[in-house]
């Protein structure tokens, strides 16, 4: 099932024994566009903290209750490392809160389950190029250490998106597979473009995020975007409509 980002944010974390807190931002990758962390506000109950948790924590979030299970006990996550998640991410800080959960990182191609928790297993990559480097949090900061490739999607939304041959609109919103935690598309709001329109483009076609322009761009053109199939965020995107969006802009997915 494919969420809206910005649906999830705010949603409450419910661990195995009441409520750590509410989600208030998304970690992706931006290699194979694969969701890594949830920071989660914990508010009151750790009054000015937030935590990192891995996606392998969670189940299903509950569109009802808003809220995701996760099993995992509220002390667990307090005693969980302290991060600063104003702050670009480095691996180690990533290593020490997967150490810490029992788990390989993600870069080391394995996943290790929690102990009791839900292990998410990732369904079969697209086909990702290479991109260049870029980390969160301030964009002066030259964090050796930091990952290169983690991103924060409350930051990206907003940015502009500039096709090969001028710019086409800004990232209002992404759209998650719940199946394995990934970014299948990005959805744009296109101005002037396509006025009150707004349409889907893969992770795929990004060609580079430019974190001091606050711009992604991208390796089609203005024309084959305009002329992409339509898309109706009041209409679920089904796997007819993924079919056809993958022949038109010639993606596969590669072999699992």
């Amino acid at each position: 099932m494919l969420w809206n980002a910005s649906a999830i944010t705010g949603y409450s974390i419910e661990a195995s024994d009441g409520q750590l807190g509410t989600v208030s931002d998304l970690l992706f990758e931006d290699v194979d566009w694969a969701l890594r962390w949830v920071v989660v506000d914990t508010g009151h109950w750790l009054p000015g903290r937030k935590v990192l948790l891995p996606l392998s924590a969670l189940g299903k979030p509950n569109p009802t209750s808003r809220h995701f299970p996760v099993k995992l006990t509220k002390q667990q996550v307090k005693d969980s490392p302290d991060v600063d998640t104003a702050q670009p991410v480095s691996r180690q800080i990533e290593t020490h809160v997967f150490d810490y959960y029992g788990q390989d990182p993600y870069w080391l191609g394995s996943l290790t389950p929690i102990s009791n928790a839900i292990a998410t297993p990732f369904a079969a990559p697209l086909e990702a190029p290479d991109l260049p480097p870029g980390d969160i949090g301030s964009p002066d900061a030259e964090h050796t250490t930091a990952d290169p490739h983690l991103r924060s999607i409350a930051t990206v939304t907003g940015h502009e998106v500039h096709a090969s041959d001028g710019e086409i609109g800004h990232v209002k919103d992404f759209l998650v597979d719940d199946a394995g935690w990934s970014i299948r598309y990005l959805v744009i709001d296109t101005g002037d473009l396509l006025p009150g329109k707004k349409v889907l483009i893969s992770p795929l076609s990004v060609r580079e995020i430019d974190w001091e322009d606050e711009s992604l761009h991208l390796d089609v053109g203005r024309q084959k975007v305009k002329n992409g199939p339509a898309y109706d965020p009041s209409i679920s995107v089904d796997g007819a409509y993924d079919a056809t969006f993958l022949t038109y802009y010639g993606i596969k997915l590669a072999a699992a």
